[in-house]
């Protein structure tokens, strides 16, 4: 036999224990182990070079904050069961298990707009029916249809578990000090009000901290021009590949991967879709890219080698929209420098934006000691909150280094 309940060594947050026999199973199941070769942060390990850490290692974090969050609201006296427990283990667990290829970026080239979310669940439901139904109380507290509100918003809230791992774990592995946020603090203010999930009013400041720390890593490490940049080309990328394809051009590529250029008709994923996705990862599209370096499209081996040799093009940052004028001089310049008549399409403006903090959609919920709640921003005690509610854009406009 087996045992099951292993314990894992992890960088960030220490011993991670499995309490529940089908978390191993799970974890041991062949579309959770693709999630080792899905980088957590796509590219960014271009730009900063130690983040080269996994979906796999990110979804263990976010189980082992489930448990501890559970642990404190149990010690707090709010009524949860095994089966819950193992439930919104197993939820937090398979939540990213749609990811693509490098996680977001090409998130809805590959299947149209099949956002990973809606894959996450596909794939739930397949595995589910492998498991004879035990993951079916989980599914529902990740899609928010389980009674108790307080499960779905520790899976997807503004202060949720996933957040809690992804920034203090991204914050780890890249080196930017400023999203080392204390997870163990904000979980042991977490309490739960007429099944809400609510922070005791004396942990605002650490909520705070983690809402400007969340805001900071956007800015400084995700929405960094680069990194941006990065992201941008890979979806250039794949759709100037699509695009040669649908023209009757081959590209060299692996099997899974020559089977979402030339397939376009995703209305509904069939069987062959699914297994094709879950044999999908990193490797197949760096090493397309690396075949494509030497393409007899000008366009597509220009961008390819912009990622694998890590020559980017340049790039300007700004907080409004740059003149029209102004890029169609870049892209003049850069028709004649290369000799081409589709210079618009090495010359890009991308916008990024963020809000902080919302407000109105799912507001995090401060328990006073009478009982009563308030929303954080209405707190007298709030020093940040109620001036982050605002929405930022930056925009970032990338020519080609020779012009």
């Amino acid at each position: 036999m087996t045992n099951k309940f292993k314990i894992i060594n992890d960088p960030v947050h220490g011993f991670i224990s499995i309490p529940h026999e089908i978390l191993f199973d799970v974890i041991e199941h062949a579309y959770f182990q693709r999630l080792r070769r899905i980088s957590q942060t796509g590219l960014l390990n271009l730009i900063f070079p130690g983040a080269t850490h996994t979906r796999f290692h990110h979804a263990l974090g976010a189980m082992h904050l489930m448990f501890t969050a559970l642990e404190t609201l149990k010690m707090k006296g709010v009524a949860i069961s095994k089966e819950e427990e193992k439930s919104a283990m197993l939820a937090i667990l398979l939540h990213d298990i749609g990811h693509g290829p490098f996680s977001h970026a090409l998130e809805n080239m590959l299947m149209d707009d099949w956002h990973h979310e809606k894959l996450s669940l596909l794939l739930m439901n397949k595995m589910n029916g492998e498991f004879g139904g035990e993951l079916s109380m989980g599914m529902e507290m990740f899609q928010g249809k389980y009674h108790r509100k307080f499960f779905n918003q520790l899976i997807s809230s503004q202060l949720d578990v996933d957040r809690l791992d992804y920034l203090k774990r991204d914050s780890f592995y890249s080196g930017v000090s400023e999203g080392n946020i204390n997870t163990q603090r904000i979980i042991s203010m977490m309490n739960v009000s007429n099944d809400e999930l609510v922070i005791d009013a004396k942990g605002i400041y650490s909520i705070e901290n983690f809402l400007t720390a969340r805001m900071f890593m956007y800015w400084q490490v995700y929405y960094h021009k680069t990194s941006a940049l990065a992201e941008h080309l890979l979806v250039k990328i794949l759709d100037r590949a699509k695009k040669l394809v649908s023209l009757g051009k081959d590209l060299p590529a692996s099997e899974n991967l020559k089977y979402f250029l030339y397939k376009n008709d995703f209305e509904r994923a069939t069987e062959e879709d699914i297994r094709r996705f879950t044999e999908l990862d990193d490797n197949d599209v760096i090493q397309a890219m690396k075949f494509w370096t030497k393409n007899e499209d000008f366009i597509l081996s220009y961008l390819c080698k912009c990622v694998i040799q890590r020559n980017f093009p340049k790039t300007m940052i700004s907080s409004k929209s740059f003149d029209e004028a102004f890029i169609q001089e870049k892209v003049e310049k850069t028709n004649e420098k290369f000799g081409i008549e589709n210079g618009n399409k090495l010359v890009d403006e991308i916008s990024r934006s963020l809000l902080p903090y919302n407000s109105e959609k799912q507001p995090i919920y401060l328990l006073l000691k009478n009982g009563t709640k308030i929303t954080l921003e209405n707190s007298e005690n709030q020093i940040l909150s109620s001036s982050i509610t605002q929405l930022n854009t930056k925009y970032i406009l990338s020519f080609p280094r020779e012009i």
